[in-house]
């Protein structure tokens, strides 16, 4: 019965998974429904727990719930929604992954994909029209 925007990228990630969490938590603001939930899924279960995931989604917004599951697990979702993403544990360690948000109706049906949240208002209004 809630919209949801589903977001997949990892906690140590410098710049675009803040950033898009953080227009992400913008738009709630605008929005200003508690009907309106946003899933991180990361894509490095080997370094970000359940505690750091949980964590780390609550210092963005209380709406926002950081998400860890299997290998497989997260392989299966990530086919699912077509997200491309790599862990190199290197030296260096790095993650690559797609930058899609998805964005769903209160019946779960996908309505919405955007890789570009920096308009704030304007998902915002796509938002709210999810929430009539």
């Amino acid at each position: 019965g809630k919209v949801v925007a589903l977001y997949f990228g990892f906690t140590h990630c410098p710049d675009v998974c803040p950033a898009t969490l953080a227009n992400l938590t913008d738009m709630l603001g605008k929005v200003n429904s508690p009907d309106v939930r946003i899933l991180f899924v990361t894509v490095d279960p080997d370094r970000d727990s359940d505690a750091v995931m949980a964590d780390y989604a609550k210092a963005f917004s209380p709406q926002m719930v950081g998400l860890r599951g299997g290998r497989n697990e997260l392989a299966n979702l990530a086919r699912t929604y077509r997200i491309a993403y790599g862990v190199k544990k290197g030296p260096p360690y790095e993650v690559n992954h797609s930058n899609a948000v998805y964005f769903f109706d209160r019946e779960g049906k996908t309505r919405l994909v955007t890789t570009d949240t920096g308009n704030t208002s304007a998902v915002a209004q796509d938002v709210k029209r999810l929430l009539d």
